[in-house]
C-alpha cells in the first residue's frame, strides 16, 4: 500500500477539489432560481443564429479546416518522432537515421507554421466581414423600430449593442470556433495515437478525463454568469455616460459635478467588480486543468518509470524510456488544447452574453410596419383627413378623443392649445410615427396604413422646435435626403428661407463645419438650416412644430418671412404657442384635452369670443406689458 501512497495523495487532492466544485455548482443553481434571470436563450440557439451570419463565407471556413487538418499532423507525429529519436540516441547511434528524423520533424514544423499563417489571415478577414454584416444588421433593425420603442430604450444601451457587443462576438469568428474544432480534432487524434503506441499508458491518461469534463462543465456555468454581469454593468455605465455627457451643461449649471462623479464611480466600481469576478472564475479553472495535467504526468512517470526500471509489464505491455518520453509529450498535446479551451470558453461566454443582448434587440418586432399590400405614392396633392381618430400612448389614457378635421391641398392649418392637448401628437400621427387605435387618417383619400412608410414620409418636410444637425458640413445637413442637388439649388433654398445671410459670412460657406448637434450655431441659425433642408427636397406637405420658439426677435422676423414664402409651396401644418405667428392661417384648430373645441380663421375665432379669444387677449396684453 505504501508504494501507491503518491497516487492516493494525488487522488485525494483531486477528490477534494471535485467536491468543492460540485457544492459551488449546486449553490449557483439555487441562486439562479432565486434570481429568476430574464436571460433564457440557450447556447445552441445563439450559435445557430450566429452561424447564419457565417453561412455566406462557408467556402473560406472549409478552406481553413483543410489547412488546419494539415497542420494537425505536427501535433500527432512530433511526440512519436521525438520518442523515436530518444530511443535512437539511447541504443546504437546512427547519425544518418538521426538526421533523417530531425529533418522530417523540421519539415512537419514548417508545414504546420505555414498553415497557421494562412489560417490566421483568412479567419481575420472573414471575421471582420461577418462583424461588419452583424453591425449593419443591428443598426438597420434599430432604424426600423417605432418612435415609441426607441423612446423606451436608452441611447447608451443601443450604442453598446452596435459597438461593444458586436466586438465581443468578433473573436468568436476570427479565432475561437475554428480553433475549437482544431483542438477537438487534436484531442481525439492524440488519443488515437496514444492507443496505437501503448494502451496501458493511455488508460492512465484517460483516468483524468472525467474530471476534466466535470470541471469544464461547471466552469461554463460560472463563466456565463460572470460574463453576463460584465455586459450588464458595461451597458449601465454606457447608458449613464450617454445621458450625462449629453446633459453635462445642466450638471455644470446646477453645480452637480460631485454628485454625478459619485454616481459614475458607483457604476465604474460595479463594472470593475464584475470583471474581477470573471477573472476569478477564469483564474480558478485554468490552474485546475493544469493540476490535472501535472497529476497525469506524475502518474505516467510513476507507473511508467517503475515498469521501465523493473523491466515488468503494465497490462501486458512493456514500458520503455522512449514510451515515457512519447507519452509525456502526448499528455501535453492532450491537455494543452483542454487548457486552451478555458480561454475559448472565456471568449465564447463573452460572445454568447453579447449575442444575447444583441438578439434581444433584434427580436423586438417593429410596431409600425408596412402592410403586405402597401403602395408607393409617387405624388400627393396634400389633402389630409382625420376621421374620428382616437390615440393613446398608454392604453386607456387617451391623448386624442374622436378628432375629425379636413385640410385641403395647399392650405395652411394651425393647431393651438395648452401643453398636452394633442397638437404634436397629430403631427406625429400624420407621418405615421405611431399607429392610431381607432379611426382613420387619409392622404388624398388613401388610408395612410395602405401607403409604404418610406413613400409616405418622402412627401413630408418636418421642421421641429429642437433642430437636430449631424456632425459634418452645412451642405451635408441640407442634402440629408438626397445628394443629386447642385450648389446653386442649395443656395437658392438658403436664400428662399433667409439662411444665405449668415452662411455667406462663414469662411467656408456651405462647407463650413457643423459640430455635434450643431452646437456652433445659434438656435435661430439651426432653425433656418432646417427650413433650407426641408425646402431643397420640395415636400408636398410641410410640418412646423413650434418652429419659432426659443429664438430672438430679429431671427423671428426672418423666420416669419420664410414661412410666408413657404406657404406657396404646398400644404402646411403648424403648431404654435405664439398666436401672432399664425394669424394668416387658412384654418386654426384649438385643442383641449385631446378634443377640438374651436376652429376657424383668426378673425372668425376672435369674433366667437371663446377660448381662442381669451388666449389671444392674454398673449397680446403680456406683449404690451413687456414693451
Amino acid at each position: 500500500m505504501r508504494e501507491y501512497l503518491p497516487v492516493i495523495l494525488v487522488a485525494a487532492v483531486i477528490g477534494c477539489f471535485t467536491v468543492g466544485f460540485i457544492l459551488a455548482y449546486l449553490r449557483l443553481r439555487r441562486d439562479e432560481k432565486d434570481e429568476q434571470s430574464d436571460r433564457s436563450m440557450s447556447d445552441k440557439t445563439i450559435v445557430l443564429r450566429l452561424m447564419g451570419y457565417a453561412k455566406p463565407y462557408w467556402k473560406q471556413f472549409v478552406l481553413v479546416l483543410v489547412i488546419m487538418a494539415v497542420s494537425i499532423v505536427y501535433d500527432l507525429l512530433s511526440p512519436a518522432l521525438i520518442g523515436n529519436i530518444e530511443e535512437l540516441v539511447k541504443d546504437e547511434f546512427v547519425y544518418s537515421e538521426l538526421l533523417t528524423k530531425v529533418l522530417l520533424y523540421a519539415g512537419i514544423l514548417v508545414v504546420s507554421l505555414t498553415g497557421m499563417y494562412f489560417q490566421t489571415m483568412i479567419l481575420q478577414k472573414v471575421g471582420q466581414k461577418i462583424l461588419s454584416d452583424l453591425r449593419l444588421s443591428v443598426f438597420s433593425h434599430i432604424e426600423s423600430l417605432s418612435h415609441e420603442q426607441l423612446n423606451n430604450i436608452p441611447v447608451g444601451k443601443l450604442v453598446t449593442r452596435v459597438t461593444n457587443d458586436t466586438n465581443g462576438i468578433s473573436m468568436m469568428f476570427t479565432n475561437v470556433l475554428v480553433t475549437l474544432v482544431k483542438n477537438i480534432m487534436v484531442i481525439f487524434g492524440v488519443l488515437g495515437a496514444m492507443l496505437v503506441n501503448n494502451v496501458a499508458m493511455t488508460m492512465v491518461v484517460l483516468c483524468f478525463v472525467p474530471f476534466v469534463v466535470l470541471f469544464t462543465a461547471i466552469f461554463q456555468k460560472f463563466s456565463r454568469k460572470a460574463h453576463r454581469g460584465v455586459t450588464d454593468s458595461r451597458t449601465e455605465l454606457n447608458t449613464f455616460l450617454s445621458e450625462n455627457l449629453s446633459g453635462i451643461k445642466i450638471t455644470q449649471i446646477f453645480n452637480r459635478q460631485a454628485q454625478k462623479m459619485e454616481q459614475f464611480q458607483g457604476f465604474s466600481k460595479k463594472l470593475t467588480g464584475a470583471k474581477y469576478q470573471r477573472m476569478f472564475v477564469y483564474g480558478i479553472f485554468r490552474p485546475m486543468v493544469y493540476l490535472l495535467h501535472i497529476s497525469c504526468v506524475l502518474c505516467l512517470f510513476y507507473f511508467g518509470g517503475r515498469s521501465a526500471l523493473s523491466g515488468g509489464q503494465v497490462l501486458g505491455q512493456v514500458i520503455t524510456s522512449g514510451t515515457i518520453v512519447t507519452f509525456y509529450l502526448y499528455s501535453s498535446k492532450f491537455f494543452d488544447p483542454i487548457q486552451t479551451l478555458s480561454e475559448h470558453f472565456d471568449v465564447l461566454q463573452s460572445a454568447f452574453a453579447s449575442a444575447e443582448k444583441i438578439f434581444t434587440v433584434m427580436d423586438m418586432q417593429p410596431q409600425v410596419v408596412d402592410e403586405e399590400d402597401a403602395i408607393e405614392l409617387e405624388h400627393i396633392e396634400g389633402k389630409i383627413e382625420f376621421k374620428d381618430v382616437w390615440f393613446a400612448y398608454v392604453p386607456d389614457q387617451w391623448v386624442l378623443k374622436g378628432v375629425s378635421f379636413t385640410v385641403e391641398p395647399r392650405q395652411t392649418v394651425a393647431f393651438v392649445g395648452s401643453t398636452g392637448s394633442g397638437k404634436t401628437t397629430i403631427l406625429s400621427l400624420i407621418c405615421r410615427n405611431y399607429d392610431i387605435q381607432k379611426g382613420q387618417i387619409l392622404i388624398d383619400g388613401i388610408d395612410i396604413r395602405r401607403i409604404k412608410i418610406a413613400s409616405l414620409r418622402r412627401h413630408f418636410g418636418q421642421m421641429l422646435q429642437d433642430v437636430f444637425l449631424f456632425t459634418g458640413t452645412i451642405r451635408s445637413n441640407i442634402l440629408l435626403r438626397k445628394e443629386d442637388v447642385t450648389d446653386e439649388a442649395v443656395w437658392e433654398a438658403c436664400r428662399y428661407v433667409n439662411a444665405d445671410g449668415f452662411i455667406s459670412r462663414l469662411e467656408k460657406g456651405l462647407d463650413d463645419e457643423v459640430r455635434e448637434r450643431g452646437s456652433n450655431f445659434s438656435a435661430g441659425q439651426r432653425q433656418l438650416l432646417s427650413f433650407a433642408r426641408t425646402i431643397v427636397h420640395q415636400p408636398s406637405v410641410m410640418i412646423l412644430d413650434e418652429a419659432t420658439a426659443n429664438i430672438d426677435t430679429e431671427t423671428e422676423f426672418l423666420i416669419q418671412d420664410s414661412l410666408e414664402k413657404m406657404r406657396s409651396i404646398g400644404t402646411m401644418l403648424v403648431v404654435a404657442h405664439r398666436l401672432s405667428t399664425i394669424q394668416h392661417a387658412d384654418n386654426i384648430i384649438l385643442l383641449s384635452h385631446g378634443q377640438i373645441v374651436e376652429q376657424g380663421t383668426h378673425q372668425q375665432l376672435l369674433q366667437q369670443k371663446g377660448r381662442y379669444h381669451q388666449l389671444y387677449t392674454l398673449q397680446y396684453t403680456k406683449q404690451q406689458l413687456q414693451k
